[in-house]
């Protein structure tokens, strides 16, 4: 979430900061006379910029504060694109018989400036005030001071320093080791008055014992670094010592400094029920006397000098020390990556330190349907085996269902399109149609588009003939009526691709049992589903990972970018990182190919850096392996994107799901928002994450020169981005079920068609004097567009229902508007006069409107690039130079 918090705010600030430093805000301050305050807003807003850029490398210390900070510089940066954005606006209002105007917006501005400026020095003095980011101050954090005497009294220090005086003796931290207690795992915790002074000395010459080291076979010395990451933290162990299955283990922890800590430390630890010991070190006097649990007592190491005292925490019984058992809340054994490798002498650990895992994720496939193609490897006897199940159902001549089932990322839809577009299926079947059962779930929607493709050529998935525009205007009884005819005595193959609730079925179901010759293909994630909607055990199919062979050849041939590399034989000192990675994927084909993905451009591929990727993803995947493990490796994607990529790809989470986003509506959106400085620019970073796997490429046309013209993203990548940008206040989807609590300023808002909620509870459920961006999915309704959005750059009706002329006849009160689209709005015939005010507006999109001309008022739009009109279903594009 931190990286996220950054990346967004160094988004944001740099697109505040090139306005800014642009020849039009300077031009605009000069008019406005604000040419000192600008100055001092764009110098602050660099410094900024640097700590943010330091903040980058400090993540994981005083994480929660120095994100609250980077929040409200985001914040800030908003504003002040905002405000300079609005003065240009300004400025451009501006003709010769507004001069008597100019002084009174001069005031205005002049105002606004000092508020702004204000909230810039604010939110910067914050930082200081604070010691937020290194090198801002030279003062450590309150929470960083040295225990008071207080607070040692406490946790009884006095006490243990009055036994020492009175008995004029000390404990001494190898006996207290050594000393025979129970079975289970002991600990002592070690504090120093002055820190960490000493300790080294203290627990090293313990450590060292001939005697301790006779009873404790195996020992580490391990500091624990933050953020504390699990896999390493073992890794750090395995290191040291092996065999440890059987024998008594002696662990030094020194740096640790929360309780929290321990307990995820605890959760790594083998219970071999041998009474092995834990030397927790650290300069926190409440961990040291917690880690051996709540009853511990404590005694006086040495003395030091007068200032100076170490003391042990540990607890004792009536029969001498003893140490606590382990919580119930323990893992009773290591780690599965870990444990085999401790148990059976299998680690081979050779980690560089100095190699970070936290590059770029590139590849550069250029070939149509390489990702297809490579997840497809290992699927080899699924397909057949579904194909032969179809085959039999196909020669029955009646109404049949087949389900594959399977959780999300195992590859159902690839594998049932491969089946249907193979040839040994084009022959068993007369009509064919393949279906994406859309979310929210529409039934006029799906039988809208099984009536067009049962029209359409045998074994085409592209909607054709004559009739479409009468179908698209057809209600269920009708479409009902249409299936009917189209399959009346014809065999009929029809997929269903992602059912997701048991009532969608039944609402389906009816309308195709008319179909009496049909064979039925549902994909679906859930068993329940699947054994609903066919009675047939035969005829449910489960989609299980791929074999640890198949992993490691869809792996290879990612990274490497080809058919023919064989790791074992080409590099085999990465056969067993790859397959601890591997492991991690659990045999699911999308996580396979996103960490292929990243290693794939890596200048080096070596052994230590593959385990160091393998360390980083963290222990935290083998908590729930069916979905916790590939959410963890897509987040890890997600988190080598550069910040300039995150928004992009955070963008994305305004379309619905499974919906096919065109290249061109999310280039020219981009733009519209600042994200891309061009249409160039805006392609380069779609083929950035098509090659990443972030989004998945289709082409929609044959006719398309770019390849990719559209794109989806996988269902659980985009619950990263819909996650991830909720967390940022970045985009909001309104929608059936969603909390009508405040959002507070999120920037884009999406409403969708299952939404009905009225004017009110918009109102109150989003700020929407800060809306950005507005998208409208289903029908419209008057109210969703406000005098209150006077800083809308995006307005996206495309396909929007029930959208009429006298909608827009205030459209140009939206100044700020850069991107106008009514793509498919079929009752929009012509645009207001007003259109000429929208003097920002970069992009206009009225294809598919029954708009014949535009308005006399257009050639006052000197910034209009793009515009985008005419009739047909293609996507091409002319560019404006008006």
């Amino acid at each position: 979430m931190e990286a996220t918090a950054l990346s967004i705010g160094k988004s944001v600030l740099s697109g505040a900061l090139g306005l800014a430093k642009s020849a039009v805000a300077e031009e605009v301050a000069l008019q406005l006379g604000v040419q000192r305050d600008k100055a001092f807003v764009t110098d602050e807003l660099e410094m900024m910029q640097s700590f943010l850029m330091v903040a980058h490398d400090e993540q994981g210390e005083h994480n929660k504060v120095v994100r609250t900070w980077v929040k409200q510089v985001r914040d800030v940066a908003y504003d002040v694109e905002d405000s300079l954005q609005d003065f240009v606006v300004r400025v451009d209002k501006l003709s010769w018989w507004r001069i008597p105007c100019m002084l009174l917006d001069r005031r205005h501005v002049a105002k606004q400036m000092k508020e702004l400026r204000t909230k810039v020095v604010d939110v910067s003095q914050r930082n200081l005030r604070y010691g937020l980011i290194k090198g801002s101050s030279s003062t450590q954090p309150a929470a960083d001071a040295a225990p008071t005497a207080a607070d040692a009294a406490m946790f009884g220090v006095d006490e243990a320093r009055q036994a020492a005086k009175q008995h004029q003796s000390r404990s001494d931290l190898a006996w207290l080791i050594s000393t025979e207690g129970d079975d289970q795992i002991g600990v002592i915790g070690v504090w120093g008055t002055s820190g960490s002074v000493g300790h080294s000395s203290i627990i090293s010459e313990a450590y060292e014992n001939p005697n301790i080291k006779l009873s404790f076979p195996c020992r580490a010395w391990v500091r624990v670094e933050r953020p504390f990451h699990p896999n390493e933290f073992v890794r750090s162990i395995m290191e040291q010592f092996r065999y440890v299955n059987k024998k008594r283990y002696l662990i030094v922890l020194t740096g640790l400094s929360t309780i929290e800590e321990w307990h995820r430390i605890k959760t790594c630890l083998l219970e071999n029920k041998l009474g092995s010991r834990i030397v927790v070190s650290t300069e926190h006097v409440e961990v040291a006397s917690l880690c051996p649990g709540q009853e511990s007592i404590v005694s006086e190491l040495k003395q030091l000098s007068a200032e100076q005292t170490i003391y042990a925490f540990y607890r004792q019984s009536s029969h001498g020390v003893t140490y606590p058992s382990k919580p119930a809340s323990s893992s009773s054994k290591l780690p599965n990556i870990a444990e085999n490798e401790i148990q059976e002498d299998q680690s081979n650990a050779d980690v560089d330190g100095n190699i970070t895992v936290q590059k770029r994720f590139t590849r550069t496939y250029t070939m149509t349907g390489v990702l297809e193609e490579f997840q497809l490897i290992g699927r080899e006897k699924e397909k057949s085996d579904i194909i032969e199940l179809i085959g039999e159902q196909a020669r029955t001549h009646q109404f049949q269902v087949i389900v594959v089932w399977g959780m999300g990322g195992l590859g159902k839809t690839t594998l049932i399109k491969n089946v249907f577009q193979s040839k040994e299926v084009n022959g068993l079947f007369e009509k064919y149609a393949f279906v994406t059962v859309l979310r929210p779930f529409k039934l006029e929607e799906l039988l809208r588009s099984l009536a067009l493709q049962l029209d359409a050529n045998k074994g085409s998935m592209d909607f054709a003939g004559d009739t479409q525009k009468n179908i698209a205007l057809m209600g269920v009884a009708d479409l009902i009526e249409v299936l009917g005819r189209r399959s009346e005595g014809k065999s009929c193959l029809i997929v269903l691709d992602d059912l997701s609730s048991t009532t969608e079925w039944d609402e389906i179901l009816p309308r195709l049992r008319t179909m009496r010759d049909l064979v039925v293909v549902i994909t679906t994630r859930r068993e329940d589903i699947a054994k609903h909607c066919c009675k047939k055990p035969k005829c449910i199919h489960l989609l299980n990972g791929l074999e640890e062979n198949n992993a490691i050849t869809l792996f290879t041939r990612k990274v490497f970018k080809n058919m023919t590399t064989d790791l074992a034989e080409q590099y085999p000192a990465l056969v067993e990182p790859a397959k601890l990675i591997l492991k991690k994927c659990n045999g699911l084909p999308l996580a396979i190919v996103t960490i292929g993905g990243f290693l794939a451009d890596q200048p080096t591929k070596t052994a230590a850096e593959w385990r160091k990727l393998n360390e980083h993803i963290s222990v935290e995947l083998d908590m729930n392996p069916k979905f916790e493990v590939i959410k963890t490796v897509l987040m890890k994607s997600y988190d080598g994107l550069p910040y300039y990529l995150k928004s992009c790809f955070l963008y994305m989470s305004i379309f619905p799901e499974d919906r096919n986003v065109s290249r061109r509506r999310l280039a020219y959106r981009w733009i519209a928002e600042g994200y891309a400085r061009d249409k160039a620019t805006a392609d380069r970073y779609f083929m950035e994450l098509v090659e990443r796997s972030m989004i998945l490429p289709t082409q929609q046309s044959v006719c398309s020169i770019q390849g990719f013209d559209s794109c989806q993203l996988h269902d659980l990548i985009r619950d990263i981005s819909i996650a991830e940008s909720m967390e940022e206040n970045l985009v909001f989807r309104l929608e059936e079920g969603c909390s009508s609590n405040t959002h507070g300023a999120v920037r884009h808002l999406a409403i969708s068609s299952n939404w009905e909620g009225d004017e009110r509870e918009l109102e109150s459920t989003v700020e929407l004097s800060r809306i950005r961006s507005l998208t409208v999915f289903g029908k419209w309704k008057p109210f969703y567009i406000s005098d209150k959005m006077r800083f809308l750059r995006v307005l996206d009706l495309e396909g929007t229902e029930g959208l009429r002329n006298h909608h827009l006849e205030h459209i140009g009160e939206l100044l700020h508007l850069r991107f106008l689209s009514l793509r498919g709005c079929h009752e929009i015939f012509y645009l207001p006069d007003s259109v000429g005010n929208l003097r920002q507006l970069e992009t206009l999109d009225i294809k598919g409107t029954g708009i014949a001309m535009l308005p006399r008022t257009t050639i006052k739009l000197s910034k209009l690039c793009y515009l985008h009109a005419g009739s047909g279903s293609g996507d091409n594009e002319k560019t404006s130079a008006p």
